[in-house]
């Protein structure tokens, strides 16, 4: 979640003005939280666009204190190609989890108040330690209040923090902690590709001999899941996840020589 790559910035404070609202359908806040479980990675770009900019405009504290403009912010973001509108869109995602935490939002909030403000801070190093502290709070109180969301999600990402973050005493880094998280993802959510990887990718990383067969084990598998489920727009960017992957094990040294590394190929 956090690529802890160069440079500085704040989160941005622009909206980003989409040029996808031509024909949107006639829709008010209500209607979309009612059929918010219709709104994520299945969506296409225009309908989301076009439910942002309705919730953009709502006052209604019952619409605003769900988790609904904060996680349409993180899909839009994610399937951004600019690096600017991707960090604007996070960074208005956090601002909508905000307002609903201010007005009593649950555990599903302070998730995507989360994965927004990792996607906000990634390529930027000062940032990102800067916010360390505040990533793991926000997944810690999703992970103690919603567990199960997004299959495991909190799990996920707070294991990817551990597991990416730099260790003490720069950052709260922690492999043993990573390990813990995301074993226990993959266990109780066996059916998201992610949990899989990140698992994988946290065994590689504590560079247990013997846990070689488990890293592959658990890449198959979750490229099995990602090859075979619909996961809509999320698809193409978890492939480019497993690849880049796959090439650091082939970039290892003598580890293009092992079984690990050919049984990834």
């Amino acid at each position: 979640m956090l690529a802890f790559l160069s440079g500085c910035a704040s989160l941005q404070h622009d909206q980003v003005q989409s040029d996808l609202l031509f024909e949107c359908p006639k829709q008010t806040a209500d209607m979309l939280v009612a059929g918010q479980n219709q709104l994520g990675p299945l969506s296409d770009t225009h309908t989301l666009a076009c439910a942002l900019n309705v919730l953009r405009d709502t006052q209604d504290p019952a619409v605003r204190r769900t988790a609904l403009g904060s996680r349409i912010c993180l899909h839009l973001a994610e399937r951004e190609a600019s690096q600017e509108k991707r960090e604007k869109l996070a960074a208005e995602g956090v601002r909508f989890a905000e307002t609903a935490l201010a007005q009593g939002g649950n555990g599903a909030v302070h998730y995507y108040l989360a994965a927004n403000l990792g996607l906000a801070v990634r390529e930027h190093i000062t940032l990102a330690v800067e916010n360390l502290g505040r990533l793991e709070s926000e997944m810690k109180q999703a992970l103690a209040l919603s567990p199960d969301i997004d299959d495991g999600g909190p799990l996920r990402l707070l294991g990817a923090l551990y597991l990416k973050a730099p260790a003490w005493p720069n950052g709260i880094g922690d492999i043993d902690k990573a390990l813990e998280l995301l074993e226990k993802a993959v266990k109780e959510h066996p059916g998201h590709p992610l949990n899989h990887l990140f698992y994988a990718q946290a065994l590689w990383e504590e560079g247990e001999e013997d846990a070689l067969a488990q890293v592959k084990s658990e890449f198959a598998r979750g490229e099995r899941l990602l090859d075979e489920g619909n996961w809509g727009y999320n698809k193409a960017s978890w492939k480019k996840e497993f690849d880049k992957f796959r090439q650091e094990f082939e970039e290892a040294g003598s580890v293009s020589h092992s079984p690990l590394a050919s049984g990834l190929r």
